[in-house]
């Protein structure tokens, strides 16, 4: 093959100094000369259009129903007063009647379906000189890696000191994250724990009940439905609905009250309707929402400020199982001011007060409620339930949506890589050539050069604003879930979604306008013509004749780069940018 620069004076390279290759002027045209302005914007137009309408597409194909009426719902409660009384004359002990003694024991948890073992602490606490046959209460954890001596230390010491044996373990989480959790599993070693205050000789081996926050509810519908012994339940701020559902309502509800723009509430929808289990997500779908899980008397209890659950959809189902189940013992409690763990303030900071009347109410209605006594108080009292949105129950798993994310993400992630190596590649020529002096580079014709480069900076730009203001939302939502108010200004999680959009609108216009370009020089050297002019089309093939670049490292670089940022607005088309 001949070189197609053999014959160009030295006066006719052009080197682009910003990225360190010369722009050949071989063969070139006079830079948008054959075509009229009109003629080039009647090309570019239907191009844009096209290009346009495939990515709109795509994004209203991954579009999912919002699903998140009724809003402003809401629970009225009988009574302000939270205080729970019982029928009878019988002074109840109240916390602080004895001193508690703490110790600790170790066990080797056994996770069933591995045969995993986790050594296990477990922080006993017992009333001293209260007598025998006492109630006990065993605390399930939330979210997270509670550890017996960092978590309910405080309840569990109160409960104490009103004549209850408790028992605190570590969370079994073997080799689990987050995502991944052992509800089933972490049933068994909290049955194994109940079994063992069941032997203790101080404890009433029926008056054993249960202490489940948040997830710890989602463990403690798979013991109650298996025990049939247990005394009573206390939920505080429990997670009802699948975890499909109850995350995707705590994610869109928090983005909302943030002031998070719309575009990215809509990708929670996505996001929790993809197929998780076929991501091994197998949790997902898991419904411990039955009616044997609510067939011992029950507490629920929730904080006004809490942004996490569905309280009032929650409570309602709450209801209709246990009704279902023969129990009609259900009591409810709401106070005002507190979070999701009915403290009040900010949750990460440690020693953060429950709410006022939340450990009396919890005490007494546990000691009423454990010598099977009568409550004479209002069975749902406190401040009235609300929920801004309705939990989005018809989020499912999409298998199509889920692998055509894969395929484009991936095939994104891969050539990013390809890309990132590619540039690198790039700078050290461009270093030895400014060495050894040498002037040639990678030939890549000046129009090209400069739209590869401008798409490359406005895709580059729109991706990290689009992750700036997605990280901008995650944080505001965590401030929000540890009691923080959300800002009133929403700020950048929210204009920068427009702003994304029109960055992707303009780097498509340039795609449009670079395929004209490419359009108009083959119209130049009658690639277009008819009949087929042999010599153009040969000469096009053996490269003698180059349209993007002289070398073929230029054009290497020039179609994996395009490649990639392709790939990259198909990923935006994916997570509903190009939805307008």
């Amino acid at each position: 093959m001949r070189n197609a620069n053999a014959n160009v004076p030295e006066r006719e390279q052009e080197t682009d100094k910003s990225i360190g290759f010369s722009v050949s002027k071989a063969h070139e045209v006079p830079e948008r000369q054959g075509f009229s302005r009109t003629r080039r914007l009647m090309i570019t137009l239907p191009i844009f259009i096209i290009l346009l309408g495939v990515l709109v597409m795509a994004s209203n194909y991954t579009r999912l129903p919002a699903g998140n009426t009724p809003t402003g719902q809401t629970f009225a409660t009988l009574s302000p007063n939270t205080a729970v009384t019982f029928d009878t004359r019988e002074q109840l002990p109240k916390q602080g009647a004895y001193k508690v003694h703490e110790w600790h024991q170790a066990i080797d948890a056994k996770q069933p379906s591995t045969g995993d073992v986790q050594r296990i602490n477990i922080n006993f606490r017992e009333p001293q000189g209260a007598g025998d046959n006492l109630p006990a209460v065993i605390f399930f954890h939330g979210a997270g890696y509670g550890t017996c001596d960092n978590s309910f230390g405080d309840i569990a010491t109160a409960m104490s000191s009103a004549g209850f044996v408790t028992a605190i373990i570590d969370k079994p989480v073997w080799n689990t994250n987050d995502m991944t959790r052992d509800y089933e599993g972490s049933a068994v070693i909290y049955e194994q724990v109940i079994n063992m205050m069941r032997g203790f000789k101080n404890v009433n081996p029926k008056g054993v009940g249960l202490y489940a926050t948040s997830e710890g509810a989602w463990i403690a519908s798979y013991v109650v439905q298996r025990d049939d012994n247990l005394a009573f339940q206390v939920l505080l701020s429990p997670m009802v609905f699948s975890a499909r559902h109850a995350l995707a309502f705590l994610a869109v509800q928090d983005f909302a009250l943030v002031g998070a723009n719309e575009g990215y509430q809509s990708i929670v929808r996505r996001v929790f309707s993809l197929d998780l289990p076929a991501l091994g997500l197998t949790n997902a779908d898991l419904n411990t929402s039955v009616s044997a899980a609510y067939r011992i008397p029950t507490l629920v209890a929730y904080g006004a400020k809490d942004v996490m659950t569905a309280q009032v959809q929650g409570f309602k189902d709450i209801l209709e199982q246990a009704h279902k189940a023969g129990n009609y013992n259900v009591t409810l409690r709401s106070y005002p001011i507190a979070n999701h763990v009915l403290r009040l303030g900010d949750e990460a900071m440690e020693n953060t007060p429950f709410a006022d009347d939340y450990v009396r109410d919890t005490v007494s209605w546990v000691a009423g409620t454990s010598r099977g006594l009568t409550q004479t108080s209002e069975p749902v009292a406190g401040t009235p339930l609300y929920q801004s949105i309705a939990v989005p129950l018809e989020l499912h798993s999409r298998p199509a949506m889920t692998w055509y994310g894969i395929v484009v993400m991936g095939l994104n992630l891969i050539m990013m890589l390809i890309s990132a190596v590619l540039l690198v590649v790039t700078l050290i020529r461009a270093i030895m050539r400014r060495v050894r002096h040498q002037s040639h580079g990678m030939g890549m014709r000046k129009p090209f050069a400069r739209a590869l480069r401008f798409t490359a900076i406005m895709t580059a730009a729109a991706g990290l604003l689009f992750l700036g203001g997605f990280a901008e939302v995650v944080i505001a939502v965590v401030q929000l879930a540890w009691g923080k108010a959300p800002d009133p200004s929403a700020g950048m999680m929210y204009w920068s979604w427009p702003v994304t959009q029109f960055a992707c609108v303009l780097v498509l216009w340039a795609w449009a306008s670079m395929i004209e370009h490419i359009i108009e020089i083959w119209s130049q050297r009658g690639l277009l013509q008819w009949p087929m002019n042999r010599d153009a089309w040969r000469a096009l093939v053996h490269n003698d004749d180059p349209i993007i670049a002289t070398s073929r490292f230029g054009r290497g670089f020039f179609w994996i780069l395009t490649i990639t940022l392709i790939s990259m607005l198909l990923c935006f088309s994916f997570w509903g940018l190009f939805r307008f």
